[in-house]
């Protein structure tokens, strides 16, 4: 996890919040490094997390995770990380024979909107048991990322009521949380996105959104973030509080300083 992006949000490992839907979103740039930040921060704290990488392998998120102080393999190995590797199990959707349904299952389906063995998959990896999960704090489900099931030929209004459903079950029944990661093609005719942004944007407490530079590359400052606070509850003129800052990426780490206020400038 990131110090600095902790301080920003004035959260640590031992004072988690339960029952929120985080929102990333990237536009122009990759946002990757915030689901290696939540992944690190909710192990850190001791959490059960389910975690649907559809997009890089186990290898991959575990080589980040060593640089961040984790180890997705222990994590794995003790129960704490339940780990759906997208691009192995889509393999075996296709080309294996299995006498149980997968939870991509719907790769194969000719209705690809149908994600319930995905929720399911969900439900049960964080459903306690009396087997020892009683020692995780709480549950988390982490999702990189969500813009790849519409790819898949996955309806927006498919994608929403998955969340839908995972929201109720994990924040509402478990008390956990969730987070999500969803690009913003900056396509405006790409309407399944928009719905898709929006429908989670007035559902989340929380948002991420990571720029690139209008004014292109720059290798002392790598974009930057904006940080929307969301009460949905509340009126809108009391539920919203934003900050914006620019960041660069480091090898272990990434820091975060107000706009034109980079070292490298200074």
């Amino acid at each position: 996890m990131f110090p600095e992006l902790n301080n920003l949000l004035n959260v640590t490992p031992d004072t988690v919040e339960r029952g929120k839907l985080t929102l990333l979103c990237d536009a122009r740039t990759d946002g990757s490094f915030l689901v290696h930040h939540f992944l690190s921060f909710y192990l850190k704290a001791n959490c059960k997390v389910c975690f649907v990488a559809l997009i890089q392998s186990f290898s991959h998120y575990s080589i980040v995770g060593q640089k961040l102080g984790v180890s997705l393999s222990t994590a794995r190995e003790r129960g704490q990380l339940v780990f759906l590797e997208g691009l192995k199990s889509s393999v075996d959707v296709f080309f294996q024979a299995r006498e149980q349904p997968h939870p991509l299952q719907f790769l194969r389906e000719s209705c690809a909107g149908d994600l319930r063995l995905l929720y399911e998959h969900v439900r049960e990896a964080l459903q306690p048991s009396d087997s020892g999960d009683a020692t995780w704090r709480c549950p988390v489900l982490l999702v990189d990322d969500l813009s790849v099931l519409l790819s898949l030929g996955v309806g927006a209004v498919a994608v929403l009521d998955f969340v839908h459903y995972c929201r109720a079950a994990v924040c509402g029944e478990l008390k956990g949380n969730m987070v999500a990661l969803v690009h913003d093609s900056g396509d405006a005719e790409d309407e399944e996105n928009d719905i898709l942004l929006n429908g989670l944007s007035h559902q989340s407490h929380l948002i991420l959104r990571a720029e690139g530079l209008a004014t292109g590359f720059c290798k002392d400052v790598h974009g930057q973030l904006r940080i929307l606070w969301r009460r949905p509850s509340q009126p809108t003129a009391q539920r919203d509080r934003s900050l914006t800052y620019q960041y660069k990426i480091q090898d272990k780490n990434v820091s975060f300083f107000a706009k034109g206020m980079s070292p490298a400038i200074l």
